[in-house]
């Protein structure tokens, strides 16, 4: 932490404690770290380090909270300072990313290989996504009911790609819709890439298709790839292509088999679906297309790739196809 500058940079933005005795806030955070990574799931797992010598000998530590302060450091967290903390990771990632890029080109000269760019990315992938924390108190609060009939939290996550690091996490309640704030965390996140890549790309379902940020993301030249809902204009565009339009999709295989491939078994799951009458839906094929179209919120029009798949459907002994298009 402190070769990278974080030890510094959490204690100058971070003051949840009153007096530093003998731990500061960055003390807290990297105990908490490194509780995490020795499998620890709990705060009284902190116990366990506090009495391995070849563990502190190990980190350069001479001490580590005990689980009852590092409880105490944090009741007194705010929203306001779990923000200031994000932002103390996000000031320093730069950094980082930089000795990354300086140690690739190191080895690219070693090897032969041509050096990459100026920039830490080439393309910076950001990944965008809601889920559902549940939680079991009566007492949370800012928890709500999700639509699954959840107590818990709603939580936006918004991740770099490129090297897997949550770069914001968001709390909000469990009944926030998943793009609730997305735009705005989007934007921090656009500002904090654009720097260190030479593009930036957006990823999301299609509940992360605002609609309204399109044009103004893609005049400042930043990507985006997005879910799109199947709506009836769009179905009958997609319906209205050419048959030669459409592509037929071969998707890799999900692993390799290096030896001979085994016989597999009778499938006795098919089997009981077709023996009791069950409605059995099973993938035959698929096929892509793309057309333009103009979202209502937008002033240009954007690429549309769509997904066409042939399912084949059989229910007491009938046997009919169905066509499903997913944008």
């Amino acid at each position: 932490m402190e070769r990278v500058g974080l030890k510094r940079v959490i204690d100058d933005k971070l003051t949840v404690l009153k007096r530093h005795l003998p731990y500061h806030e960055s003390d807290h955070v990297l105990a908490m770290g490194f509780n995490v990574l020795c499998g620890g799931s709990r705060l009284e797992d902190l116990e366990q380090m506090r009495g391995n010598v070849t563990l502190l000998d190990a980190l350069g530590a001479t001490r580590f909270p005990d689980p009852t302060t590092a409880g105490d450091f944090t009741r007194r967290f705010a929203e306001k300072d779990v923000l200031v903390l994000m932002e103390a990771f996000n000031q320093v990632r730069p950094g980082i990313w930089e000795l990354h890029r300086d140690l690739t080109r190191c080895r690219s000269r070693a090897s032969g290989k041509q050096a990459a760019g100026q920039a830490c990315f080439t393309e910076a992938v950001l990944d965008v996504d809601g889920t559902i924390a549940q939680t079991t108190g009566e007492c949370k609060e800012g928890m709500g009911l999700s639509y699954k009939g959840i107590w818990g939290y709603g939580p936006l996550l918004i991740s770099l790609a490129n090297t897997r690091e949550p770069l914001f996490l968001v709390n909000r309640p469990g009944n926030a819709a998943s793009q609730s704030d997305a735009a705005v965390w989007l934007e921090r996140a656009i500002e904090l890439m654009k720097p260190c890549s030479e593009r930036v790309c957006l990823r999301g379902d299609s509940a992360f298709s605002l609609t309204g940020e399109f044009d103004g993301w893609c005049a400042r030249g930043i990507d985006f790839v997005f879910g799109y809902d199947t709506y009836p204009c769009l179905v009958r565009q997609g319906d209205a292509l050419p048959e030669e339009a459409w592509v037929e999709l071969e998707r890799p295989a999900k692993h390799h088999v290096a030896t001979n491939p085994r016989q597999r078994p009778a499938r006795a799951k098919e089997e009981f679906v077709r023996a009791h009458g069950y409605r059995s839906m099973r993938l035959e094929g698929e096929q892509v297309a793309e057309f333009p179209y103009c979202p209502s919120k937008c002033g240009r029009d954007y690429r549309v790739i769509a997904l066409r798949k042939a399912i084949k459907v059989e229910e007491d002994g009938k046997l009919f196809y169905e066509d499903g298009m997913v944008c």
